[in-house]
């Protein structure tokens, strides 16, 4: 028969042999968490080796080396021909005891603060997340395209680089880096621009560079125009500081320049922010001419621009049109741009581009938020610009999102004819879908939810004026596309068969 404690251990140990983590240190922490839970108490002798491993059917070298783990950490005590005991690590402070709580309250966390604060209601998160098998999404690549092994080439690659012990080891930022070099060859070569590095930052994200421009420009109740369906997380940006939101406008060429001078008077206005090459969530692109009048305005009314190019390297016919920001001669364009949305999440990276006095002190915010970096990043992104890669990867997703985008629309005319309207975009991983007459489109999100469809809230646009979703294909291969629509038009004709 076992011994208590070999029963113990057997009811509470399992393993897997097929992860990344070693069994012995899976094991070694699972006998950790019951001495701190109390099951395994001091002065407890383990199973000898050879036991232990015909309990657990593991080699006996690897109970050797989870003894040896616990021992090293302080767990155990390993006697010589006497056996492995249990030990309480050495406390390096005194405990505090919960004298003000019943003694079942003592050993679980607190679940609410003893004091007040300010919760952000504005900031909650708008994420939805259900148990569906197919959804659709706002426009986000698809990472199935993505060449993962390549992608873990190029990452151990860049790890091994001498280059990047150099960066980590860096006392002082007097020189830019290859990096930046490379970034800012890239953006003067695929958006028209003549930057320097002191002309360029780079962030995490479009999103983080949008918060560390709006610290540095807005102050509480200043004046923000944004698109009259606008992004909604850079909403929450601009809420998050306290700037006053008004909304402009948009048709077919974008934002109403004239009513901006016909509503508003000089300095009046803090910024205007707007995304000129596909407007958001209406992929509309602003005109030639609303730019150059845009531009105009703000030299005159002493704004700036936030011009946020979250899509630019999508573009499926003709060549894109170059950023406000390559013609801007007065120093009013902030622009915000992404690199790498052919690459997984984690390699993806924003950029800020501005006049250098606004650069220094975004570096100086970027400085307390991340402080550190990715310096293995950054080597592998110079290294794909230099070689060329990401123009590469670009060019073959731009093949699979194109025929992506068409068969989306063979689909709409086939499932949904004259009841559904759009423009096929020009470029961008998403569909404007108008519905006429309109319907109750979170009824619709109801319906399709039932058939294992998810519609999130955050894409779905209606008023009195407007019944609207944004498609977000990109995710989506044909099949699913076409499984995605099915379900779509056995959703609408529920809600319709309602009215």
């Amino acid at each position: 028969m076992n011994s208590p404690v070999e029963t113990l251990l057997k009811q509470l140990i399992q393993f897997e042999k097929n992860t990344l983590t070693a069994v012995f240190i899976q094991i070694s922490h699972q006998i950790i968490d019951a001495i701190q839970r109390g099951y395994l108490t001091k002065g407890t002798a383990l199973p000898g080796s050879r036991s232990l491993s015909q309990l657990l059917h593991i080699h006996r070298n690897t109970v050797v080396a989870v003894y040896d783990e616990l021992a090293s950490q302080g767990w155990v005590e390993i006697i010589p021909n006497k056996g492995t005991f249990v030990i309480v690590p050495e406390q390096k402070t005194v405990p505090i005891k919960a004298i003000t709580y019943p003694e079942n309250q003592a050993n679980r966390y607190i679940e609410t603060t003893g004091f007040d604060f300010k919760p952000s209601f504005h900031l909650a998160s708008t994420i939805e997340t259900k148990e569906t098998k197919y959804s659709i999404n706002d426009g986000q690549p698809d990472l199935r395209l993505h060449p993962t092994h390549q992608f873990s080439k190029w990452y151990s690659a860049s790890m091994k680089r001498k280059t990047v012990l150099s960066k980590w080891n860096q006392t002082s930022n007097s020189s830019y880096s290859v990096y930046e070099n490379q970034l800012c060859n890239y953006l003067n070569a695929t958006r028209g621009f003549h930057i320097k590095p002191n002309n360029l930052i780079s962030t995490r994200s479009t999103e983080m560079s949008l918060y560390i421009v709006s610290q540095l420009l807005l102050q509480p109740k200043d004046l923000v125009l944004v698109g009259n369906w606008s992004n909604y997380a850079a909403n929450m940006i601009f809420q998050q500081v306290g700037a006053s939101i008004r909304t402009i406008p948009i048709d077919k060429n974008g934002l109403d320049i004239d009513y901006i001078r016909k509503n508003y008077v000089k300095k009046s206005i803090r910024c205007v922010y707007v995304c000129t090459h596909r407007h958001y969530p209406t992929t509309n692109t602003l005109s030639a001419k609303r730019r150059l009048e845009l531009l105009e305005l703000a030299k005159e009314y002493e704004f700036a621009i936030i011009e946020d190019d979250y899509d630019y390297d999508f573009q499926f016919e003709g060549s894109a049109m170059l950023p406000m920001a390559s013609s801007d001669a007065n120093g009013n364009v902030i622009y915000l741009g992404k690199l790498g949305q052919s690459f997984f999440p984690s390699f993806q990276t924003g950029f800020v581009v501005a006049p250098t006095n606004l650069i220094i002190e975004a570096k100086n915010y970027l400085q307390m938020l991340d402080k550190q970096g990715d310096v293995i990043q950054e080597q592998m992104l110079s290294e794909l610009i230099y070689e060329g890669e990401i123009h590469r990867l670009i060019k073959k997703n731009i093949i699979n999102y194109k025929k992506r985008r068409d068969f989306l629309c063979v689909m709409l005319t086939h499932y949904f004819k004259e009841t559904i309207q759009w423009k096929k975009p020009s470029g961008g991983l998403a569909i404007w879908l108008e519905f006429e007459p309109k319907i109750s489109l979170v009824q619709l999100a109801e319906e399709v939810l039932k058939i294992d469809l998810l519609l999130p809230k955050t894409i779905l646009y209606q008023n009195k004026n407007t019944c609207a979703i944004r498609f977000g294909f990109g995710r989506l291969d044909e099949e699913e596309i076409e499984i995605v629509i099915k379900k779509l038009k056995l959703g609408y004709d529920t809600v319709v068969g309602r009215i």
